[in-house]
């Protein structure tokens, strides 16, 4: 069953901390099966605080999804995020095939 990783963006905290988690995130895309289905695209919030910027991830399972988010490459980029920006993310997993 597919899952997915959202990013909801709150603000940036620190430019130069988030343009080194950007530098280095994508390189943790390497060797796993994500597919980028939003990535900063335009918002429209519709309801609650604004919304910065959003990333929607698309992984084959939860499994994929947390292995991705835990992967050494992945946690080397994380400290550039959590020091350079406030963000939400989680894991969703989607629904079953009909």
């Amino acid at each position: 069953m597919s899952a997915y990783v959202i990013f909801v963006r709150d603000r940036i905290t620190d430019p130069e901390e988030f343009r080194q988690y950007e530098q280095s995130a994508g390189a943790a895309a390497a060797g796993h099966p994500l597919t980028p289905l939003a990535f900063y695209g335009a918002l429209d919030t519709l309801e609650g605080p604004l919304v910065d910027g959003a990333v929607v991830l698309e992984f084959p399972t939860v499994a994929a999804a947390r292995a991705w988010y835990e992967s050494p490459l992945y946690q080397a980029a994380l400290p550039h995020r959590l020091k350079g920006a406030e963000y939400r993310v989680f894991i969703v997993e989607g629904l079953a095939a009909r």
